[in-house]
């Protein structure tokens, strides 16, 4: 397979150690891309299971992965979630290409990139047991639903159909703290002159440009691997949300964006580029 050479691949939210993950979905993806930089942005591990013993054959597969891509040249940075959290004593770079910490800012072509998990911003999550322990048994019931509604979709040639997804857009409350928390991140990233936050936690996958009073940003959310199989990608000095189930056999060019791009922009993109491949680095980071 011909790997696609992205410039910054994210993914959160896939919770290895529990039945609820699409750990061979996410293999499949990781063996497509060929990133300067991974960003594993929260939750790639889930230490609330109460199985703690459930660690199949295709989980160990993804952390196999990542760890060869850090010894390929990718360079990989765990940011810490919730349901990792204690990964945070480690908040350190186990070696020169894998670092763990809790935020990043990076420097994208001349704009700044603040990369975090969200949970610390999701006040709703500190405050509701159910949105917090959004793995309680009836939502993992549904999980596990909407694994026989795929099986079955695809049988009969029908589009996925995600009976967890309805049941949390149903629920005012959760529809609201939701929007609470893309808001929230989303004015102190403005007023902080970030131009771009991206963020996990959520399981909601989202490009949006938000504008207030002060200026402007883009939130971008990775969704999970959990219902969505989605992840963020960076390159042509443009963020596209990655879906699995729809992007797979699509390259990255494909993108609707790049595809109403005139010939001088897209040159001058792959030119930008090419230019700056030396200096593109985590080197410009700012510590958090």
């Amino acid at each position: 397979m011909k790997k696609r050479k992205i410039e910054i691949a994210v993914v959160s939210d896939v919770h290895l150690g529990t039945p609820k993950c699409h750990a061979e979905e996410l293999v499949n993806y990781l063996n497509s891309i060929q990133p300067k930089i991974l960003v594993l942005n929260g939750d790639i591990l889930d230490t609330w299971h109460e199985d703690n013993n459930f660690f199949p054959s295709s989980h160990v597969k993804v952390i196999k992965k990542i760890l060869k891509m850090s010894s390929k040249g990718t360079e990989v940075i765990y940011l810490i979630g919730n349901h990792d959290k204690s990964l945070r004593k480690f908040n350190t770079s186990l070696s020169q290409s894998l670092k763990i910490k809790n935020k990043l800012v990076l420097h994208l072509d001349g704009k700044k990139a603040w990369f975090f998990h969200g949970d610390v911003f999701d006040i709703d999550t500190k405050n509701s047991k159910w949105i917090a322990k959004l793995g309680s048994a009836g939502y993992n019931l549904l999980l596990h639903l909407n694994r026989f509604t795929h099986w079955f979709c695809k049988k009969i040639g029908r589009k996925r159909f995600s009976l967890s997804s309805k049941f949390k857009k149903g629920l005012k409350k959760y529809v609201t703290a939701i929007d609470n928390f893309e808001k929230t991140v989303s004015e102190l990233a403005i007023d902080n002159g970030y131009s771009y936050v991206i963020c996990g936690h959520t399981h909601i996958p989202k490009k949006e440009v938000i504008v207030t009073e002060k200026g402007k940003c883009t939130y971008l959310n990775s969704g999970d691997w959990v219902e969505n199989l989605t992840a963020l990608e960076y390159s042509f000095k443009r963020w596209k949300v990655y879906k699995y189930n729809h992007d797979k056999l699509i390259p990255f060019f494909a993108d609707e964006e790049l595809k109403n791009m005139n010939i001088h922009e897209l040159i001058n993109s792959l030119t930008s580029k090419k230019d700056s491949e030396n200096k593109f680095t985590t080197k410009d980071t700012i510590k958090a």
